[in-house]
């Protein structure tokens, strides 16, 4: 099968993997998602993966609360460790060999991030799963995708979300949102259209790596991206 993309960097919210439930870990959720990787692994493509942590505790929303900010950071950094040994383990059982890197050193459960080492986990096969961000505070996990991905040189950023791409405003509470199938990074930040956070979309602006936001909940979309089909919006 011939592929629009050899290598590229998913971004998994962490409201992804709680499902309806909005928080915690839905495992039915993460298994079809699991299943929807493998089949994506499964055409050959090296794929790597930056989960979020907003289904256990999101870093600003917490200061907002009154922690400090940095502590709060810390705090989401770690909600993604959980969420990526999660599916690090429901991949396993389906037979996919894993790697989970964090940028936050814990080696009792995961290898400490390394460029060069998550290259060679790629040219053996292996799904390597991001975790900590980018291991500092004040960034997002949007932010980590973008780093991730010209580090590992992926061809794109695959952002999952609860929508079917890029619209002009929020469909769930305006009827009169038009879907975008693409945009510039002009056009994006000239309009406001939340991709990424700004410091995310910066990055991929100014690096020229494209950006493809999709539905996750529509079965098989990432598979008919690889083979090139449209779906969602692209970015670029």
């Amino acid at each position: 099968m011939a592929l629009a993309y050899r290598r590229i960097l998913l971004k998994l919210s962490g409201e992804a993997l709680a499902g309806e439930h909005g928080v915690g870990l839905d495992f039915a959720v993460i298994d079809r998602l699991a299943e929807e990787i493998c089949r994506v692994r499964g055409t050959g493509v090296e794929l790597g993966l930056v989960v979020g942590g907003g289904n256990i505790i999101r870093g600003t929303t917490a200061s907002k609360e009154g922690l400090d900010r940095v502590t709060a950071d810390y705090m989401g950094m770690l909600s993604t460790v959980i969420n990526a040994l999660a599916l690090q383990n429901i991949l396993e059982h389906k037979g996919l060999d894993t790697r989970v890197m964090t940028a936050v050193r814990m080696e009792s459960v995961a290898e400490p991030y390394i460029r060069r080492r998550a290259i060679r986990h790629f040219d053996k096969g292996r799904v390597v799963i991001f975790a900590s961000g980018t291991g500092n505070p004040y960034f997002s996990t949007d932010s980590a995708a973008v780093l991730r991905a010209l580090e590992i040189e992926a061809q794109v950023l695959l952002k999952a979300t609860n929508v079917d791409g890029v619209y002009t405003g929020d469909p769930k509470k305006d009827p009169a949102a038009t879907f975008l199938p693409e945009l510039t990074f002009q056009e994006a930040i000239v309009n406001g259209y939340a991709v990424m956070d700004a410091n995310a979309f910066g990055l991929c602006q100014a690096n020229g790596l494209p950006i493809v936001v999709f539905n996750i909940q529509q079965p098989g979309a990432i598979q008919k991206i690889l083979e090139g089909e449209r779906v969602g919006t692209i970015v670029r």
